[in-house]
């Protein structure tokens, strides 16, 4: 039996975007009076930027508001076109789930205007995708489940009929609480907290995955 669908995070799977959004964050951050370090982020890594930006800000005593977002985010279209790497595999893999008709989602954590600039910028087109689904469109950020139960809805899959691709822990857990299959790639976390946060499959880096591994049991 043939998986029917491939739900894709972003940051960290398809974009080599953590880097850059660390360093508009802490960039970004200065300017409320937050000299924020970089292990700072490490437990909101994966949860969307309200709780990425707000979790830290919050850490040194400034109150989060949405504001910081805009900024944070201002700074991060700024630097991405300089900063962003192409990870190894990714165009033509998506291609090829493209050309063999196979539904896919994106389901990331971060808001629209970031994912948009993140796939505009390793030339992935949107219309390659059957549902996009942003942090925007769900109440409950990862771990909760909600965004690849969504995810699944959108294309009309069934979640245990769906193969997650992810490289953080909270989504790892979130894949596997949907009833999801799930492969971590290993560009953020350790391959063994991958692997003891649930995932069935992890890999060393993205390249390792293969057309056939996505579309068969």
């Amino acid at each position: 039996m043939k998986h029917n669908a491939i739900l894709f995070d972003m940051d960290g799977v398809l974009t080599d975007t953590e880097p850059v959004i660390l360093k508009a964050a802490i960039d970004g951050l200065k300017d409320y009076g937050v000299n924020a370090k970089p292990e700072d982020f490490i437990p909101f890594v994966g949860r969307g930027e309200d709780l990425y930006i707000g979790g830290v800000a919050e850490k040194y005593g400034k109150k989060y508001i949405l504001e910081m977002k805009k900024h944070v985010y201002d700074v991060y279209l700024k630097i991405l076109p300089s900063m962003i790497k192409p990870i190894s595999g990714v165009n033509e893999l998506l291609k090829q789930l493209h050309d063999n008709n196979i539904p896919m989602a994106v389901a990331t954590s971060a808001d629209y205007i970031k994912m948009k600039a993140n796939l505009e910028a390793i030339k992935v087109p949107l219309e390659w995708f059957d549902a996009i689904v942003t942090g925007e469109n769900v109440k409950n950020k990862k771990p909760d489940p909600e965004i690849y139960l969504k995810a699944a809805k959108d294309i009309n899959v069934n979640p245990e009929d769906c193969i997650v691709v992810e490289d953080a822990i909270h989504g790892v857990e979130a894949a596997k609480s949907a009833g999801c299959k799930c492969i971590a790639v290993a560009s953020s976390f350790p391959k063994q907290e991958l692997q003891n946060a649930g995932a069935d499959i992890t890999l060393d880096n993205f390249a390792q995955i293969t057309l056939e591994m996505l579309i068969s049991k």
